[in-house]
């Protein structure tokens, strides 16, 4: 049966996901930073270089322009055209709109085009309660300043947002910026010019000492002061008629109806302004908690390594004055095409100080000499177990139906051991609490960029989960590299289940669920040939995290229960949906916004973010280094890691997730072996006793 290894196509619908979501995503984040920003324009309005014409200085604040041709027009005499700029603000447009409709009376509103699109029912309602709506732009830039690019945009965008909100195009145009007439000077006068050859009414406001009396066109802004300017211009006497721009001058209405392509166009900015607007308020919530679990992370980790290492020199399960453990001992070496490294990994087995061993090699259907090459080893302490491929976990069980001893110790056929790591490991079985011990594995073949990358997660991230897992008794994983169990609590869960693909994390949480305890043996270690290219990475990865998230779910029950169980349940599991799941899916956000901060918002701050919390984990993996005597000058390749390795690990995350959600069936993928993984070995290292940690 080789359906273990081939049985099912790669899962591919989540790519199709990820690759319809996250560009849309990025591109409404991108809107929105430079909506917002106005990354395209100036932040003030340049002085005037130019007065403007006479004509227009000297005539009404409404300005129709034909080539040098100029039109003005103003108010009669008592006449007031009340005109609202920005907006629509979401706590005063409304308000406004009330006294408004109090008072009986119309008025013109030149709406923002991105606020239009943030509040699409607002612009509904000014135009259903019978105001004028006009332009005010896309963000509010200065024209002037703004390109010839930038200036069109912020024109058609606005008239886009309209037609998707209220259905309505508008021929008034209100210059940001400007109030009277004379403040269209220089590079403004020149925007005017090229708005008005575009068919816009361009309309100014009457000098703030112009008496009402005298019929003006007043400006206010959509604020709280605007409300109370107002509120004090509608009672006052001496005006007989509110009234809008265009109905003031008797002219034609401004707005037309929007084609049904500009309506459909207007609905998708409002969409994509709506996703990155929420997008962007919702990262700083989500910055603000990944920021938090991460350091609370780091922080967890290092306070309970600091305890697990005291934990060393007093009464634990396995400490010296505990008998010492030197019962024969049954390993168990699955092997599917592993002829690279088999031999390597049974003679490191056979140099071992723990002299009693049966040694297992249970060949899983390899297409290879790994079987005859296990068999050629001249020693009668090992076995070679020949069956059709069924899969990593049922070889596990066959080896394990032929295990002569009480001591199972469970490894890959990949990992070669130091001399005295059969006998460390077995030691904190000598207290009758413990099912199940996990060796410390180190990376071997780690000369490379991705090796030395992998070399610091074991180090940081494995091993250092180990031992705050260890203080809290809640160890998920024992890992299949190196693990030592009593063999009548792997017969009391039923062997090794075959219902994930995490068969070692499976068997672990169904031991604690089973009332044993696990615990972490740093004085154990086995080195490990890691993957040697991204593609095995990811491949690799994948499946450690789909059957990890297999292994939660089956085993969700233990957050309710009692005793060791429930303690795993609810440290265990929830640390692993928090660390291992939650912040990796949020991680990618954290990036993006970071990156999204350095574009749009306090370049400096967000840099100065990014790099405290880059000496924070550096501090924190330099510490995991040290305790495990390792040398900290790969630490110079972590950096590095942030842009590539991190991002790859959170995809596998998402990949998985997704891929468990659309109900996909993952193949077990096998690494290429080289045989590298006793490249380390021999090499110098930091040696660091026990009283100076």
């Amino acid at each position: 049966m080789r359906a273990r290894h081939k049985r099912s196509r790669e899962p591919r619908g989540h790519w199709l996901l990820l690759s319809l979501v996250l560009p849309v995503m990025f591109a409404s984040l991108l809107f929105e930073g430079w909506t917002n920003n106005e990354v395209d324009a100036a932040p003030t309005r340049h002085d005037c270089t130019e007065p403007v014409p006479k004509t227009v200085s000297r005539g009404g604040p409404v300005l129709r322009i034909d080539g040098d041709e100029v039109k003005s027009a103003s108010m009669p005499a008592r006449t007031v055209a009340l005109t609202f700029d920005g907006g629509p603000d979401p706590v005063w447009t409304p308000r406004l709109l009330t006294l408004l409709h109090k008072h009986h009376v119309h008025a013109t509103f030149f709406l923002f085009g991105v606020q239009a699109a943030r509040h699409p029912e607002l612009v509904r309602r000014i135009r259903a309660e019978g105001h004028e709506i006009g332009s005010n732009t896309y963000t509010g830039a200065d024209l002037g300043a703004s390109s010839a690019i930038r200036s069109r945009m912020e024109l058609s965008l606005t008239q886009t947002a309209l037609a998707g909100s209220a259905g309505v195009r508008t021929t008034l145009l209100r210059m940001p910026q400007t109030t009277s007439p004379d403040t269209l000077c220089g590079a403004e006068w020149e925007a005017a010019r090229r708005a008005a050859a575009d068919g816009y009414l361009l309309v100014a406001a009457d000098p703030w000492y112009r008496k009402p009396s005298q019929g003006v066109i007043r400006q206010f802004s959509q604020t709280e002061l605007a409300y109370k300017e107002t509120e004090k211009l509608l009672n006052n006497r001496n005006i007989e008629k509110f009234t809008t721009v265009t109905a003031g001058l008797r002219l034609a209405p401004p707005d037309t109806s929007a084609t049904t392509v500009e309506r459909g166009q207007g609905k998708g900015l409002i969409l994509v302004t709506t996703m990155g607007h929420a997008f962007a308020n919702g990262m700083t919530w989500v910055l603000a908690v990944a920021g938090a679990l991460g350091v609370l992370r780091l922080i967890s980790l290092v306070f309970f390594a600091r305890a697990h290492v005291r934990r060393l020199t007093r009464l634990r399960p396995g400490a010296p004055w505990l008998r010492e453990i030197n019962d024969p001992v049954t390993i168990l070496i699955p092997a599917y095409n592993e002829e690279a490294g088999i031999e390597s990994t049974v003679h490191s087995l056979l140099a071992s100080t723990h002299p009693y061993l049966q040694i297992i090699v249970i060949d899983d259907g390899s297409t290879d000499q790994t079987a005859d090459l296990a068999t050629w080893i001249n020693d009668p302490r090992v076995r070679v177990i020949r069956q059709p491929n069924a899969g990593k976990a049922a070889a596990l069980n066959t080896g394990l139906a032929h295990a002569m001893y009480d001591i199972v110790v469970m490894v890959d056929a990949d990992t070669v051991f130091e001399p005295d790591a059969i006998y460390e490991l077995i030691q904190p079985l000598a207290h009758p609490a413990v099912g199940a011990v996990s060796g410390n594995t180190k990376v071997g073949n780690r000369r490379g960029l991705l090796g030395k990358w992998q070399h610091l997660e074991y180090v940081f991230g494995f091993n250092l989960d180990r031992r705050m897992f260890e203080v809290l008794e809640c160890m998920p994983t024992v890992p299949g590299a190196i693990g030592a169990f009593r063999r009548d609590a792997l017969m009391g869960v039923g062997g090794v289940s075959e219902d994930t693909l995490a068969e070692d994390t499976d068997l672990t949480m169904a031991l604690w669920r089973a009332g044993w305890r696990v615990v972490y043996q740093e004085s154990a270690v086995a080195w490990t040939e890691v993957p040697t290219s991204l593609r095995q990475l990811w491949r690799q990865r994948y499946r450690w995290c789909f059957g990890t998230m297999q292994a939660m779910w089956k085993h969700r029950g233990a957050v309710f229960e009692v005793g060791p169980a429930g303690r795993f349940g609810r440290r265990g599991l929830s640390y692993l949906a928090l660390f291992q799941v939650a912040l990796p899916l949020m991680a990618p956000i954290v990036d993006l916004f970071a990156l999204y901060g350095a574009l749009f918002l306090n370049p400096v701050q967000s840099t100065g973010v990014w790099l405290a919390f880059l000496l924070v984990q550096l501090a924190s993996a330099g510490y995991a280094l040290r305790l495990d005597g390792e040398r900290r000058r790969a630490l110079w390749s972590m950096p590095f890691q942030l842009f590539v390795y991190r991002q790859l690990m959170y995809l596998v995350v998402i990949q998985s997730l997704v891929a468990i959600v659309l109900g996909t069936r993952l193949k077990w993928h096998r690494m290429q072996r080289s045989g590298t993984a006793a490249d380390y070995i021999g090499q110098p290292a930091q040696a660091t006793e026990l009283t100076s940690r």
